[in-house]
C-alpha cells in the first residue's frame, strides 16, 4: 500500500513539475525528463513490490490456483483444445481486421473502437496460441502428434472462419442501424 501511495505522489510531482516548466524549454526534454523519472519511479516501486512479503503473498495467491488448475489439465486434449481455440480467434480477428473493415470502409462506415477491439482480439488470440504451443511442447505430446495437431488447426480454421461470418454480418448490421439512426431520412421506409 505504502509503494502505491508513494508512486502517486511521485506522480503528482512529476506532473506538478511539468506545469511550471518555462516554455522555452523543448517538449523533447519535457518528455525525456518525464520518461525518465517514471522509469525510475517504476524500478524503485517494483524493487519495493518484490521484497514485500506481502506482495509476494498476494502474488501467490493470484498463481496457486492457475498452476493448480494447469496441473491438472495438462494432458493433450487439454492442449488440442486450446490450439483449436486461440487458432479460431487468430482466424476470425485476422478476417474481422482485414475483410470486415474494408467492406465498412468503402461504404465509408469507419469504427475505431471496433478496429480498436478486433486488433486486441487478435493480439490475445496470437499471444494465446504461442503460449500453449510452447507449454504444450513443454508438458505434453500434443505437438509430437501431426494428427493432434492438423485437426486442432482445422477445427480452429473452421470455427474462426464460422465466429468471422458471424461477427462480419453484426458489424456490418451495426452500422447500417447507426447510419439509419444518424440519418433517419436516408433509412428505407416500408410502402
Amino acid at each position: 500500500m505504502k509503494a502505491i501511495l508513494l508512486m502517486i505522489w511521485l506522480t503528482g510531482m512529476m506532473i506538478g513539475e511539468l506545469r511550471y516548466q518555462d516554455e522555452t524549454t523543448p517538449p523533447q526534454e519535457v518528455g525525456k525528463s518525464l520518461t525518465d523519472t517514471l522509469t525510475e519511479t517504476g524500478k524503485e516501486v517494483g524493487k519495493k513490490l518484490d521484497e514485500s512479503p506481502k506482495a509476494q503473498e498476494i502474488s501467490a495467491g493470484i498463481l496457486s490456483p492457475i498452476y493448480k488448475l494447469a496441473e491438472n489439465m495438462a494432458a493433450p486434449w487439454f492442449y488440442w483444445a486450446a490450439f483449436a481455440l486461440f487458432a479460431a480467434g487468430v482466424v476470425s480477428y485476422a478476417l474481422q481486421l482485414v475483410l470486415t473493415k474494408l467492406a465498412l470502409l468503402a461504404q465509408l462506415k469507419f469504427n475505431l473502437a471496433e478496429i480498436l477491439s478486433d486488433a486486441m482480439g487478435l493480439l490475445i488470440s496470437l499471444v494465446g496460441l504461442v503460449l500453449t504451443t510452447q507449454a504444450a511442447t513443454e508438458n505434453s505430446t500434443f505437438t509430437a502428434s501431426p494428427a493432434m495437431v492438423l485437426s486442432a488447426a482445422a477445427a480452429g480454421l473452421v470455427a474462426g472462419f464460422l465466429f468471422f461470418r458471424w461477427g462480419h454480418k453484426l458489424e456490418v448490421r451495426a452500422a447500417k442501424a447507426n447510419q439509419a439512426v444518424q440519418n433517419p431520412s436516408s433509412a428505407k421506409r416500408p410502402m
